[in-house]
This record gives structure tokens, C-alpha cells and sequence, in this order.
């Protein structure tokens, strides 16, 4: 991990930009967040990004430079601003090179509600091969929010990961119905973890209502 990618210090500088971003904001001035974005602080930076998606004023050039940002914290927030701003290429940051920049952008693509080819196909491939847990327990929920019949395959397989994965997985198939689904639950009511089990006898529950 190189100097630019560990976690920035906490300073009355960058404590005191970011406070001046978000007040310029509520009144309706994005100067400084735009000043800002490009600050050689990435608390700074990811504040302003955050502020000018949040207030319709993140522009095309802005999302560029964000997407090419050395630090994972930038990019985590643009991935966030994602969710509500189809205009930021999410499926990009769906393969950063940072876990939690993916588990993020998992999230965005199951509340943008996109279910075009790649969206699944990039989804499933972190669902089921991703080294990071969390990442695949993300891409797992966005599969089940999106509710795409070419995603179940994946969510049937993630049943079988660790338990908070398999909890997210059985959560997943409350869109689908079929065999597969019925099976899966049926094997979830014994899974060795409570929670997994809880999640199958609720899901159960509410396709017997």
C-alpha cells in the first residue's frame, strides 16, 4: 500500500475545508466543493465529491477525474453518489482494485435497478470468486434487489459461502420461485447458523402469505 492509499490523518485544515464545503452547499454555492475535489487531502476530496452529487452538480468531468483518483476513500464516495446518479459509470468501479470501492459499487448497482447483461454478468463473477466477503455478500444483495432471472444461479451457489453470505444469499431469493428456490430454503431451515435459518423461516413464511 503506498503513502497516497493509507488512511489520511485527521487535521484542522482538512477539517475546516470540508466544513466550509458543506456550508457553502446549504447555500446553494458549489464553488468550493468543485475548488475542492482535486484538494491534496482525500478526506477533502471525497466530501466534495459527495456534496456536488448530492446537489446535482458533479459533472462529467469531475466523475472522470474521481474515477482515476489514487485514493479508495474518492472512489468509495463516487461509487455511493453512484446509486443515484446513472450518469457515473458504476460497472467501473464494480472492478477496482479496492475491496471496499467494490462492495459500494455492489450496493449502487442494485439501487440503480440497471439489469443490463453486464451488470449481471460482473455482479455474479464478484458474487462467486471475489476474495473479499463483504464483497460478495454485497454483490449478492444487488443480484436479489434486482431480481433478474440470469442471477439466480449465482445467489443458489452463494447459499453454499460463509454464513453471512449464505444469511445474504437466502435474503436474495425472495424475487424467484422454482424448485432451485424451494431447495435451497429447504436446506437454509438446517443451515448450522441461526441466522441463515431465521432468514430461510421468515422468506418461507412470506411465499406461504
Amino acid at each position: 500500500m503506498n503513502l497516497e492509499e493509507e488512511s489520511p490523518k485527521f487535521t484542522r485544515s482538512s477539517i475546516d475545508k470540508r466544513q466550509r464545503v458543506i456550508e457553502s452547499a446549504r447555500k446553494g454555492d458549489f464553488s468550493l466543493a468543485k475548488k475542492f475535489s482535486t484538494d491534496s487531502d482525500p478526506r477533502v476530496r471525497s466530501t466534495s465529491i459527495s456534496v456536488l452529487s448530492e446537489n446535482l452538480a458533479l459533472d462529467d468531468d469531475l466523475i472522470a477525474i474521481a474515477l482515476l483518483d489514487p485514493h479508495p476513500m474518492v472512489r468509495s464516495s463516487l461509487a455511493r453518489a453512484a446509486a443515484t446518479n446513472i450518469s457515473i459509470p458504476v460497472l467501473h468501479l464494480l472492478d477496482d482494485v479496492d475491496a471496499s470501492v467494490v462492495e459500494v459499487a455492489c450496493w449502487a448497482v442494485g439501487e440503480q435497478g440497471e439489469t443490463h447483461d453486464l451488470a449481471i454478468e460482473i455482479l455474479s463473477r464478484i458474487a462467486l470468486d471475489h476474495d473479499d466477503a463483504l464483497c460478495r455478500e454485497s454483490a449478492v444483495a444487488s443480484l436479489g434487489a434486482l431480481g433478474d432471472l440470469r442471477g439466480l444461479k449465482s445467489i443458489l451457489q452463494a447459499t453454499r459461502d460463509i454464513a453471512t453470505v449464505r444469511r445474504r444469499a437466502v435474503i436474495a431469493l425472495a424475487p424467484f420461485e422454482g424448485e432451485a428456490v424451494t431447495d435451497a430454503l429447504e436446506t437454509a431451515l438446517s443451515d448450522r447458523d441461526w441466522q441463515v435459518r431465521q432468514a430461510a423461516e421468515d422468506l418461507s413464511q412470506f411465499f406461504k402469505e
